[in-house]
């Protein structure tokens, strides 16, 4: 498995322009089995290396920066990509009306560190990517965070158990929500393992 977007994985931007729809569809159904939603409003996207190369190739498809904008995309994905021996997750906070969302941002402050993965009982507490501060000073969160889970080998071994017990958790005061990892999402990320 590859950890790690390089420049010869990309498409000329005229082929994936044309291939564009059928990348999309592909991608829906990989998404599909790596998406998890935990209470009312956070959504987690685990993410790997197909994830991030569409990631990539829409963004320079969308904002046109040619050659030039390539080595910024890659440097801003690859660590989004599961390194083997971790789960990588987008969590958002998806809340349609501006007003109610701006409001719950505000009390959410600090939520990024919150959050953790629960194997048969052992817990990974999740690990804010450190790209950003994702919480500002007024203690408002913003909607998209994105949390690696680091694991040891047992935990990796565990996780890809048939009928392993898995829940994800976020114990924020203001947002105590968990979910557990439907089989089916279990075994599309037990392929993030080395």
């Amino acid at each position: 498995m590859k950890h790690q977007i390089v420049r010869e994985d990309l498409l000329p931007l005229d082929q994936y322009a044309r291939e564009r729809r059928d990348h999309g569809r592909r991608i829906a159904e990989v998404k599909k089995q790596r998406r998890l939603s935990v209470g009312p409003d956070a959504t987690f996207y685990f993410e790997n290396f197909e994830t991030m190369w569409f990631q990539i190739h829409e963004m320079l498809h969308i904002e046109k920066g040619g050659d030039e904008q390539v080595a910024g995309e890659l440097e801003a994905y690859n660590p989004l990509i599961p390194n083997g021996r971790e789960l990588v997750a987008t969590m958002m906070i998806e809340i349609p009306d501006p007003d109610r969302r701006a409001a719950v941002l505000a009390k959410l402050g600090g939520i990024e560190e919150t959050v953790t993965l629960t194997i048969d009982g052992d817990t990974i507490n999740g690990v804010p990517e450190e790209d950003a501060d994702r919480t500002n000073a007024n203690g408002k969160a913003s909607s998209v965070q994105f949390i690696h889970f680091p694991f040891t080998d047992a935990q990796a071994a565990a996780f890809q158990n048939l009928g392993a017990d898995i829940v994800l958790s976020l114990t924020h005061s203001e947002y105590r929500h968990m979910a557990g990892l439907a089989e089916d999402i279990r075994v599309a990320l037990s392929s993030d393992f080395d």
